[in-house]
């Protein structure tokens, strides 16, 4: 630190000389990274530019000693004051200038000089006014705590250097660094080369360090705050026999790991530490050894064979720092991470310290082996690794000019084998028909489509099995008892998923049509609940969707709501019942006589607005009519606009009525529409006696009817159409079958312009009472479900042929013809040349195209001994020496799901047993030889024979149950697959 007191000021030259050469160094001084500069209280500043500028050696203007004080926020500590803002609290000045002025006019007694680095920031290069500020202390006493400030620019190594001198640790104890960055985190500090910046360490954070014992071991594997769970401690398994924990969407690169860890000469040259001496820091290609050290951790916790379980959260971290890709919690492709992985592994421990630039040559007609050998010189001049040891091998590029017939021979290396599986043109899809007779249950079908096909083809497809023209179909996905997707005839099949509940729909004949005579009405099933607000003590009522959604053509002169309430009726005549007529009758006769008991019928009081048993609810009554209402004497309009304001002050619970719109509603036929409260003629004289009913319809005709008798009619009729139901309302709502939509502006009928989408509200006790669930459930199967779905096998080596076949280059990647001198469309192919002793083989199940984006579910039988390479390795095994061909299978990456999402699991031959074992993240289990070839399989890894050491450990005795957890393994559990619980949950007839 520089000199801090008055002591040593020394003689200062003229004021003017003073402004010069600081406003010169200010000037010339531009930050740069690893530079010092100094913080200077403004105030003082100002008052020494104003003294060198107007003052003399002599002016009251002096500014005298450099003081700092109104930058601390307590002078004991010294501790700067938050949000100190550049040019109003202080300037910064560069170390040269501070030195000037500290010796012309010294510093305050015992402040300390505010010394900051210039730091280089990823967006920019600033002073660092703000250090970071840690917290040290000892594995061994972590109650004895010191508080240090360190710049980002500072290295680890400076902070290990700063412990051991705090805490007087011997200058050749051997220590390393852990950072803790919360009660249950902590990360090694593995290369004291970086910086503090890239470290990751912040303020607030604890450096522990810890010394290795004089047995040669640490004092933990990790701090005590990061020991394993106690009954681990004790655990004692099969080394390398260890689940991974699921971080969140992270089976993918538990997959991979588990295969890589089961690779015998990987695993060994990491768990031998032969690692320690090949690690590369300085590659500019690499991630510094951290993804290697990172690795190794992972690898000698899970054959330590002290672990049920490990957290792979370091590692995934490193991944996610140095492959942007991979940070947070996404799925991803296991594929993609292996092959970033072995990657990273390779520069890291790349023994090629710098790389020599080595200019490529083409075959020019030269032989296949002088050319290979020396394509693999010149790969291993440049790549030197165990994982070019043990995973590259060699292949053959032959390009051919389509114009000039130019031949050009290339021999590339490779880590692993990517190979197309055969594509089929056709699609094997299930959907429901749904016929229009009502009373026909649906018909569940197995199709065969092209896969790049329309729907247009679904239907043309369903069309010949049920004989019902292709015009009459609609297609729609259904889900949560709601249309998810309605299709148009030209949309591509690719959009459905094969777990997708798909319906047809036959409609009457033209209704498809956009502006035919009928409008398709796509029809939900609601059932109300009733609730009480707890606050203001109210009832009120929501719905829930149930049953299964239906389209249904209706001709656009029959959208009012009665006319809809008969052909709704009608559809669902299969599964509903309407209550029988005579017990109505019954309990009306029954109700009128106890609610008339001791009335006079002189009463000028309406009985149906009395108080009573049977008064309608305010909020959700299911359509039941109460009597005449208030405002029957009002206009229509008027009464239909009162509806309006009630239905839109009880929100989308409550129920918008509407009555019938024509004469002939108000018979009998419609008595349950009277609900709406729209006054029929008979119920006009009902409640206003403007007419007076007969006992007959002859007496009514003929104006014979006795007053007494007519009225004890009127009344017996008032009491029969209150208490007669409908068995549910009819509500326009939207896509999703909860927001109520308006009705058409004359309150009878609906308006479907823009969404034709309508709901049938049931009342609990209705529905239980008229809606067979049951039989609403029931579907049949056609015979095309009865022909067992063959699915489709094929051998690996058809893949291996079809990757080495001659094809032709895609538009969007040519090949430049030197003959030519422009891009051409080059045909190409690929030859095996040399393989490695560990061969990876990438089944490529994602397909993507222009038109389409599939995942091939088809199974690939590839053997578990004995893959025999021979017949398509151009390098021929001979009395040379060279490698035999032939492989067995020692780990399989699994992948369950689909496009976009799915859950990965690996199968893997441990080293030392030789017994196979089933990897599900944390969960392990045994597993058999039979099981290991699915449709699932995704990456092979494949071990060649005469590199295979024998297993040094016998089978374990038992094999049928989980070596580290009940046998009885659930099912795979999908990453993001979790779909709400679909309504397609039918019984078979």
């Amino acid at each position: 630190m520089a000199a801090t007191t008055s002591a040593a000021v020394t003689e200062s030259p003229g004021l003017e000389t003073q402004r010069k050469e600081i406003e010169s160094m200010l000037q010339e001084h531009e930050l740069c990274a690893g530079d010092t500069w100094y913080l200077v209280e403004r105030r003082w500043y100002e008052q020494w530019k104003e003294y060198v500028v107007t003052g003399d050696q002599n002016s009251s203007s002096f500014p005298g000693q450099i003081d700092n004080t109104e930058l601390f926020e307590e002078l004991d500590s010294y501790h700067l004051k938050e949000r100190l803002v550049e040019n109003e609290d202080f300037v910064l000045i560069p170390a040269e200038a501070w030195r000037n002025l500290l010796a012309w006019y010294g510093m305050v007694d015992d402040q300390p000089a505010l010394e900051r680095k210039v730091v280089d920031l990823p967006s920019t290069v600033k002073v660092e006014v703000y250090p970071v500020e840690i917290f040290l202390c000892l594995h061994s006493n972590m109650e004895n705590v010191v508080t240090a400030q360190f710049s980002r620019a500072d290295h680890i190594h400076t902070i290990q250097k700063v412990m051991m001198k705090q805490f007087d640790v011997v200058e050749r104890a051997e220590t390393r660094l852990w950072m803790k960055s919360s009660d249950t985190c902590c990360e090694r500090l593995r290369n004291v080369h970086v910086n503090v910046l890239d470290s990751s360490l912040s303020s607030g954070m604890t450096v522990i360090m810890e010394m290795r014992n004089e047995d040669g071991t640490w004092p933990s594997s990790r701090p005590q705050i990061m020991n394993s769970v106690e009954e681990q401690e004790s655990y004692r398994g099969q080394p390398g026999v260890c689940g991974l924990t699921n971080l969140g969407n992270t089976c993918f690169m538990n997959s991979a790991l588990q295969c890589l860890s089961n690779t015998p000469p990987l695993t060994e040259y990491f768990l031998q530490s032969a690692y320690l001496e090949e690690l590369n820091f300085t590659n500019p290609l690499g991630m510094k050894g951290e993804i290697a050290e990172a690795y190794a951790d992972v690898i000698k916790q899970m054959w330590s064979g002290r672990h049920y379980s490990v957290v792979p959260r370091l590692f995934k971290t490193k991944v996610g720092h140095f492959a942007s890709q991979f940070l947070g919690y996404q799925q991803h492709d296991s594929q993609e991470l292996l092959s970033f992985l072995l990657d990273g592994l390779h520069e890291d421990l790349n023994r090629v310290k710098n790389k020599e630039y080595i200019e490529l040559r083409d075959a020019d007609g030269r032989p296949d082996q002088e050319v290979a050998e020396e394509a693999w010189n010149n790969h291993r001049r440049r790549n030197n690794s165990v994982i070019v040891d043990t995973f590259h091998g060699l292949f053959k590029s032959t390009l051919v000019c389509p114009e000039c017939r130019k031949v050009s021979v290339t021999f590339d290396p490779f880590c692993y084998l990517s190979v197309p599986l055969p594509v089929s043109k056709d699609r094997v899809m299930e959907v429901f028909f749904v016929s229009l007779d009502p009373v026909a249950k649906p018909v569940q079908h197995r199709l065969v489509v092209p896969k790049a096909g329309k729907v247009f083809d679904l239907c043309s497809a369903l069309s010949e099995m049920t004989n019902v023209s292709v015009n009459q179909m609609v297609v729609a996905d259904v889900f949560n008892h709601r249309f998810y997707k309605i299709y148009h005839a030209d949309e591509s099949l690719s959009c459905i998923l094969d777990r997708d509940d798909i319906f047809v729909y036959e409609l009457s004949s033209g209704s498809v049509e956009e502006e035919g005579d009928e409008v398709v009405l796509a029809l939900y099933l609601r059932e109300r609940s009733h609730y009480r607000d707890s606050g203001s003590g109210s009832s009120s009522c929501g719905t829930s969707l149930f049953g299964h959604p239906l389209l249904m053509a209706v001709p656009r002169v029959q959208c009012s709501r009665n006319a809809l309430y008969h052909l709704f009726l009608q559809r669902l005549a299969r599964y509903v019942r309407p209550p029988d007529p005579s017990e109505e009758d019954e309990d009306d006769e029954e109700l009128y006589k106890i609610q008339t008991n001791g009335v006079s019928d002189d009463d000028g009081e309406d009985n149906g607005m009395r108080p009573g048993p049977f008064k309608r609810d305010d909020c959700c009554d299911g359509g039941q009519w109460d009597g005449p209402a208030v405002t029957q004497t009002q206009p229509e309009q008027t009464q239909t606009q009162e509806s309006g304001k009630q239905a839109q002050a009880e929100g989308a619970s409550g129920e918008v009525r509407a009555g019938c719109s024509t004469k002939d509603s108000a018979s009998a036929s419609c008595s349950a529409g009277a609900s709406a409260g729209v006054p029929t003629n008979s119920q006009q004289g009902a409640g206003l006696q403007q007419q007076q009913p007969c006992e007959t319809e002859e007496e009514e005709e003929k104006g014979e009817c006795p007053p007494q008798t007519n009225e004890r009619q009127a009344k017996r009729k008032g009491y029969q159409a209150r208490r007669r139901k409908l068995l549910f309302s009819i509500h326009a709502v939207n896509s999703n079958g909860t927001t109520e939509r308006g009705m058409g502006e004359d309150g009878s009928a609906f308006s479907f312009s823009s969404q034709p989408y309508v709901a049938i509200d049931w009342d609990p006790d209705m529905k239980k009472k008229c809606y067979n669930e049951n039989e609403a459930e029931k579907y049949v199967k056609h015979q095309s479900m009865e022909v067992p779905h063959q699915q489709t096998t094929v051998q690996l080596q058809e893949c291996i042929e079809l990757f080495t076949t001659v094809e032709i280059l895609e538009e969007e990647n040519p090949w430049y013809c030197p003959i030519c001198k422009k891009h051409q469309l080059a045909t190409k192919k690929l030859d095996l040349w040399s393989l490695p002793e560990v061969l990876i083989i990438h089944l490529k199940r994602f397909s993507y195209t222009k038109y389409s984006r599939e995942k091939l579910d088809i199974i690939v039988d590839f053997p578990l001994r004995h893959l025999d390479f021979s017949g398509c390795l151009l390098r021929k095994t001979g009395t040379n020496g060279e490698p035999p061909s032939r492989y067995d299978l020692i780990a399989v990456s699994n992948h369950y799901g689909g496009l976009r999402d799915g859950h990965y699991t690996s199968y893997a031959r441990n080293k030392d047993n030789g017994q196979w074992y089933y990897f599900d993240d944390n969960k392990v289990t045994y597993a058999r030889e039979e099981q290991i070839v699915t449709n699932a399989a995704y990456l092979l890894f494949y071990h060649r024979q005469d590199k295979i050491r024998q297993p040094t450990l016998p089978p374990p005795s038992d094999s049928s149950s989980s070596p580290t957890q009940p046998a009885n393994v659930t099912s795979h559990k999908h990453d993001g697959m979790e779909r709400a619980t679909s309504c397609v949950n039918m019984e078979t007839d």
